[in-house]
């Protein structure tokens, strides 16, 4: 079905790809070599989002506390654990392959906007085979600091690059908060990283599966 949309943004953690167990592996790695408990993973998604110095001062806070100095000590740490096994157990949610395909079949641009950093992304996008897919890829210091998501800057710099309307998918409230500040209508993934229920996230759409991408996209008012 034609779609009304010149781009169509993605974010990559918990929307195009299933990174729970590799981002989770690192972060244990990293707290263990400090002498840190161990996470749960539904814990450790409750602090996914807001990109890796949010994540490290959330786990610091979860697991007896620290300065930040702590979390400049674990940065460099986290990013080179994360950059040499950021694939392990990473891929693609089912169906998206066969939605980005028929969005492209439409000669739809598409990116992805993530506040994932620049450097981790394009490797990750490049090992799940996902990176040629793409006109375009915003990481979270693309732009510089402060414009990561809930800003919509890196969404108004993906309708500059590739074209309007367009429409954003994600899992998140950064995710939500950044397209509508933007102007971009969203739909969102109710099988991502979100701790709250995506229905409340005031999203155009939900999407329980990759299959109900493009009926949602066509009933989306530009």
């Amino acid at each position: 079905m034609p779609l009304p949309f010149k781009t169509i943004g993605f974010d990559l953690d918990g929307t195009l790809l299933d990174t729970s167990g590799d981002l989770a592996a690192t972060l244990n790695r990293v707290l263990a070599e400090e002498g840190r408990p161990a996470l749960p993973l539904d814990r450790i998604l409750s602090m996914v989002g807001r990109g890796v110095h949010a994540l490290l001062e959330q786990a610091v806070a979860a697991t007896g506390g620290g300065d930040a100095a702590v979390v400049a000590r674990l940065y460099p740490r986290f990013i080179d654990t994360y950059a040499a096994h950021n694939a392990e157990h990473s891929r693609p949610y089912p169906g998206v392959v066969d939605a980005l395909e028929a969005l492209a079949a439409q000669g739809i641009a598409l990116a992805v906007v993530t506040n994932k950093l620049e450097a981790l992304t394009l490797p990750l996008l490049e090992a799940t085979g996902m990176r040629p897919r793409f006109a375009t890829v915003i990481g979270g210091d693309t732009l510089g600091p402060g414009t990561a998501k809930p800003s919509p800057a890196p969404i108004l710099e993906m309708v500059r690059r590739c074209g309007g309307p367009a429409a954003f998918v994600g899992d998140s409230t950064y995710d939500v908060q950044a397209a509508q500040a933007a102007g971009v209508p969203v739909i969102a993934c109710s099988f991502g990283f979100s701790q709250v229920p995506v229905t409340t996230l005031g999203a155009d759409a939900v999407i329980d599966s990759y299959a109900e991408l493009i009926p949602k996209l066509a009933r989306i008012s530009v």
